[in-house]
């Protein structure tokens, strides 16, 4: 017979031992789901300004909307969701810059950027255009030793080079390929490297709440006086909503770039802003029925097959010299 204590006494159960993971493997899980977000953000920031350039070309050539009309909307429209994503209350707060002129500054770049490329895009395919684009981290590399002390070396000069011959290869000079509106592409590039530097300059002084503030005023504020006496009223309520989805395209855009690059360093992403000419080239095709000629599909591949040599070189000059060197990596 047992006894009392005996009774209540059941036998016990082996429990499974637990599994941790030790410190080290789980900051590399995180941070691989940190730099996947990253990717997802920059892909989806490259495929709001591939809407922006398709949206204002089909407001120019189809709906036969002022130019210079949507210029103005788009930066007007990104102005005001700037107060609504900020607020009132925060915005004169958030408009204190350490350099005030300077944002000023790189705000007109922005409005360069966008007035060339928007004004090339009435006679150029989106392909066309986003090709020549692509030349923008070229310029930036060449023009951040003059302006900001970062000289690059022989290797990178020459990937230079080869880029700047795939976009040789796409206009075609001398062969009759040309169209003059090329150089209002040449100009918007120049004008987005010029941005590009700006805002690398400005990121040791400023938040990029602040930069992101001040993005549109001068296109909001300057190209006032060049749109209103042009102003066509739209006519109905699909293309009053696309004239004003510019500016959230815009503004959208440049919003996930911000959030990708607090979550990876520039050289993991700048790649993936090479998907826009997938964008370009889709929305080209069933928007406007363009079909991309063999010269700009081979063009587009020296100049992206340059691009990634340029960040590899960048990836291992920032390597040897730390962490902090990756976030001088221009944006695009």
């Amino acid at each position: 017979m047992l006894k009392p204590a005996e009774s209540l006494t059941m036998p016990s159960i082996p429990s499974s031992p637990t599994v941790t993971m030790p410190p080290a493997a789980l900051a590399t899980k995180s941070a691989d789901k940190s730099r996947l977000l990253a990717i997802v953000l920059m892909c989806s920031a490259t495929a709001c300004f591939a809407v922006l350039d398709a949206s204002a070309k089909y407001l120019a050539t189809v709906i036969h909307i002022p130019m210079l009309q949507v210029i103005w909307m788009r930066f007007l429209s990104h102005a005001g969701l700037n107060l609504i994503f900020l607020g009132p209350r925060n915005v004169l707060a958030v408009a204190k810059s350490k350099k005030p002129l300077h944002q000023i500054l790189r705000s007109f770049f922005l409005l360069g950027a966008t007035a060339f490329n928007f004004l090339a895009l009435q006679y150029l395919q989106l392909d066309q255009g986003a090709t020549i684009f692509f030349l923008a981290p070229f310029f930036v590399a060449a023009l951040a030793g003059p302006m900001l002390g970062e000289w690059i070396g022989w290797r990178r000069l020459a990937a230079i080079c080869v880029g700047f011959s795939g976009v040789l290869l796409v206009t075609r000079p001398g062969f009759g390929g040309i169209h003059w509106a090329v150089s209002f592409s040449f100009c918007a590039t120049l004008s987005f490297s010029f941005y590009n530097l700006s805002t690398r300059y400005l990121s040791r002084y400023d938040t990029s709440r602040t930069t992101l503030l001040y993005s549109p005023l001068a296109g909001a504020v300057a190209m006032a006086p060049l749109a209103l006496p042009l102003w066509q009223t739209p006519h109905s309520l699909p293309v009053w909503l696309l004239l004003l989805s510019t500016g959230l395209s815009g503004g959208f855009g440049h919003w996930l770039l911000i959030l990708a690059h607090a979550r990876a360093p520039a050289p993991i992403l700048a790649p993936f802003g090479y998907i826009n000419i997938v964008f370009m080239i889709s929305l080209g095709l069933i928007v406007f029925g363009d079909v991309p000629s063999w010269w700009t599909l081979g063009g587009a591949a020296i100049i992206i097959g340059s691009g990634l040599y340029l960040l590899l070189r960048e990836r291992q000059t920032s390597d040897k010299a730390g962490p902090a060197s990756s976030a001088t990596v221009a944006e695009g």
